[in-house]
């Protein structure tokens, strides 16, 4: 920092926090807390020169390195040591967005004469207790503004939340108001009486509902206004998507939406519980950053910092920044995919080839631990894949510490791997990661097949089946080719095989749905993908304007994991994506299903915009394709390819 001595800095302690409470907070909580804003402590008076009787400035001293470790920043063990880190670094990032938007409407209040507010001002009377409801109609990342006038000795409490609570703390429809509470993290400001004055946390908040509880002493209240002004990492919506069946577009429009909330200084995996950068749901996002905005910029962010959280063992953290280290070890693998896919989307080899080292290391983590037999044993950590329910363990090991799905996720980390390095990197250890990941693949295959059922079995003990296991066995060609859509027509039936004697499956939660997808496309089987967004089209039915977490009940209202419709409806249905390393060519291949007509847009990385158009007749599908200067590639229609240029083309397909 570049102040000297000349400066002054004040403790505000007018301006406070309230810890969490077990009955607000009721599940796991990674964000802040709430604030307390006494006004009769409140320096007003601290951006304008001279001083009031609530200052408290003092000159400046020079910064210390702080520890993330608590116990090391107490007086005492402040050392410069290799526990003691500098914990800020320079921003690349653009500002965030910030913009004055529309707060929402009164929908439940005990006063009389306060429908109007927050447009028009609302006097609370003396020795009064008043609840106002606030809806947004749509949840929101924001800084609200609370701006008050008199009312001395009375008690202010803002308590947000994503969705109202039933008495049995369930959620049901998110626009049913009647008999439901607000649950979640408040604000409490105390006036000191004085005129215009306004409130605000140090942090933004998450939130559809907002509750206001007033209770007044002996001077009566004025509110004089509640503004709110949106705050998110500043993507531009450059990519669009429309098509003949509605509601598509109201899909991608809540996918997105929760794309831009949690995506701020980090991605997060819920702007409202847990303002954490994961890289399972970082992955997905930046696929959407990519094909809707066309920013890369919080994705390199992202990459780098999960390189920056290695440990000397070689793997990743989960999340990161973060100041309390965790370890899911499937996660690191999902790391390489995830490079894999910016090198595949980005003409920027440069930056890969810089993290390729990351790579290795996590790699050789995980190969120390192939057994002879070519699968994974037992590793340590949080093996987490998904949130699967009513499955005391998930993955299941057999007794020798084996797990296909496991094993399945090192061989895609080390295809991927494989690809940067003969490209990038050591052509010889490209191969030599061909030959491990070949070596598990057979494993995994004659371990785990189980012709019974026609189906992957989740360990050699054949004791579980996931849809997870043969999701990746069919992606990862495990599964032969000619047995491919047979397995995922068996996984995506929806009894789960309940009648025919085959074992039931452990279903795919929102999150690993992603993954079905990209199934389906290698399979060839795209066409049944618009078949599959169901669980989103019950969202709109349940009154979400953002994706969960998961199905109900669910934690988080607010969870990107799921919005990864907004990257297939483009990628899949439209059928745009790259078809060589940095986005130079195209490879065009829409999947529409039954729908009669669809439209898209995608941002070009090298400048411009690839638009597409389809519309079905009685005579076949015309094909309308713009691409911008110097891009070529193919349509591929029906196992046909039509060379592509740059430039409007149309086509005419059967």
């Amino acid at each position: 920092m570049n102040t000297d001595s000349s400066w002054e800095v004040e403790e505000e302690l007018g301006h406070t926090v309230i810890p969490p409470m077990p009955e607000t907070m009721h599940q796991y909580w990674a964000a802040g807390p709430g604030e307390r804003i006494d006004g009769s402590k409140y320096d007003w008076t601290w951006k304008e020169a001279g001083s009031s009787p609530n200052a408290h400035w003092i000159r400046a001293v020079g910064a210390i390195r702080e520890s993330p470790d608590p116990q090391r920043s107490k007086p005492g063990y402040r050392l410069e040591d290799a526990g003691t880190k500098w914990l800020l670094s320079p921003d690349l990032l653009p500002p965030m967005e910030y913009k004055q938007v529309p707060t929402g409407s009164v929908v439940r209040t005990n006063l009389q004469d306060t429908r109007n507010f927050p447009a028009q001002p609302v006097t609370i009377p003396a020795h009064s207790s008043v609840t106002i409801l606030i809806d947004h109609a749509t949840v929101l990342s924001a800084f609200p503004e609370l701006e008050v006038s008199g009312g001395k000795d009375a008690v202010v409490r803002m308590a947000f939340t994503e969705a109202l609570y039933d008495s049995k703390q369930e959620r049901g429809n998110r626009n049913e108001i009647a008999d439901r509470i607000v649950v979640g993290l408040t604000d409490e400001y105390l006036p000191d009486g004085g005129e215009h004055r306004t409130f605000r946390p140090l942090w933004w908040r998450t939130w559809r509902y907002v509750e206001l509880k007033i209770v007044t002493g002996a001077e009566p209240l004025t509110l004089d206004g509640f503004r709110t002004y949106y705050t998110a990492y500043p993507f531009e919506e450059r990519g669009k998507f429309a098509a003949s069946n509605p509601n598509l577009a109201r899909i991608r429009e809540i996918c997105w939406r929760t794309a831009r909330l949690d995506a701020h200084e980090t991605y997060m995996d819920t702007a409202y519980w847990e303002q954490l950068q994961y890289i399972g749901d970082t992955r997905i996002q930046a696929l959407i950053s990519y094909v809707v905005s066309g920013d890369d910029r919080l994705a390199r962010q992202a990459l780098q910092a999960f390189d920056d959280s290695r440990i000397p063992e070689g793997i990743t953290q989960s999340r990161y920044p973060d100041s309390l280290a965790q370890f899911i070890p499937p996660f690191s693998l999902l790391y390489v995919n995830m490079l894999h896919d910016y090198w595949m989307y980005r003409p920027d080899r440069k930056f890969v080839q810089e993290l390729l080292p990351g790579t290795r290391a996590i790699l050789e983590w995980f190969l120390a631990k192939q057994r002879p037999d070519g699968m994974l044993s037992s590793i340590p950590g949080w093996v987490f894949i998904d949130w699967v329910r009513d499955v005391e363990k998930f993955p299941p090991e057999d007794e020798e510490g084996r797990s296909a799905i496991v094993t399945l996720q090192l061989v895609s980390a080390l295809e991927t791997a494989a690809d940067l390095e003969q490209a990038l990197g050591d052509s010889v250890l490209a191969q030599r990661y061909r030959r491990q990941a070949r070596a598990a693949r057979d494993a995994v295959y004659k371990l785990c097949w189980d012709p019974r059922f026609g189906l992957l079995a989740d360990n050699p003990r054949k004791d579980s089946y996931s849809q997870h296991a043969n999701i990746a066995a069919v992606l990862l060609d495990v599964i032969p080719t000619a047995d491919q859509k047979s397995v995922m027509e068996r996984i995506l039936d929806t009894r789960l095989h309940a009648k025919d004697g085959s074992p039931k499956l452990v279903k795919a939660s929102f999150f690993y749905q992603f993954y079905i997808a990209r199934a389906l496309e290698h399979a060839g089987m795209a066409e049944r993908y618009v078949g599959l967004l169901q669980p989103w089209s019950e969202m709109l039915a349940k009154g979400l304007t953002t994706t969960p977490e998961f199905d109900d009940p669910t934690r988080s209202d607010t969870h990107a994991w799921s919005a990864h419709p907004a990257f297939d409806l483009p990628t899949l249905v439209a059928g745009i994506r790259p078809a060589s390393p940095g986005f130079e060519t195209v490879q065009i291949e829409p999947a529409l299903g039954d729908l009669r007509w669809a439209e898209a847009s995608m941002p070009y990385p090298r400048g411009g915009t690839i638009t597409v158009k389809y519309e079905r007749t009685q005579a076949g599908t015309k094909a309308t394709v713009t691409l911008p200067e110097a891009l070529h590639g193919v349509l591929v229609w029906q196992g046909k390819s039509y060379p592509l240029r740059s430039g409007e083309q149309q086509i005419s397909l059967p």
